[in-house]
């Protein structure tokens, strides 16, 4: 007579089931954004300009550059935060309420040019980079929302936030060079 050992079922994986469900609510709102993009038809226009701007292209240039630059500042303070930025040393105790504002600030910046983005000009794919810029723009915004409900989830595993706003930071960064920094490289375009 033979015996059989049954295996215990594995363990889940720590916080599976929420890490799941923020990413599926993320990729919804980018999925959401796509098709809006995709089914409005586009003005051609400006809704409002900020106040010194000229056009509704040299704004969306200068205000995705300055979140950007958010941006960046954002992924060297929280390698700071995590100690992972070799010789910073101990992070300073402003340098936690400065990542989440310039976060916010760079996020609140990024709403006039996005929205544009959508309602003036809709979701183009005539080219390559138009888009990428219009895949990863939509992206943006699923990964900020994924990455802003890990931060409200304690169960995560350990690298979840990491790599949410590493995510984050690339699909602004890709949306920047698709728009802003092939603007800037155009011969003869206003910068203002």
């Amino acid at each position: 007579m033979s015996t059989t050992t049954r295996a215990e079922p594995a363990a889940p994986v720590r916080g599976t089931v929420p890490l799941l469900a923020i990413t599926l609510s993320g990729a919804l709102i980018a999925v959401a954004l796509g098709a809006y993009g995709s089914t409005h038809t586009p003005t051609g226009r400006p809704l409002a300009l900020v106040v010194g701007f000229h056009s509704m292209l040299t704004m969306k240039v200068w205000l995705a550059t300055a979140a950007a630059g958010l941006a960046f500042f954002q992924l060297v303070s929280a390698a700071w935060m995590w100690r992972r930025l070799p010789g910073a040393g101990e992070p300073p105790a402003w340098l936690g309420p400065a990542h989440r504002w310039s976060g916010t600030a760079a996020f609140l910046l990024s709403l006039p040019a996005a929205y544009h983005c959508l309602w003036s000009l809709g979701f183009s794919t005539f080219d390559t980079r138009t888009a990428v810029h219009s895949v990863v723009g939509c992206a943006f915004y699923g990964a900020f929302a994924t990455k802003m409900l890990a931060l409200r989830v304690r169960r995560l595993p350990g690298w979840a936030l990491p790599v949410a706003g590493g995510l984050l930071f690339a699909a602004l960064m890709t949306a920047w060079a698709t728009s802003s920094l092939w603007y800037f490289g155009q011969p003869g375009v206003p910068l203002r």
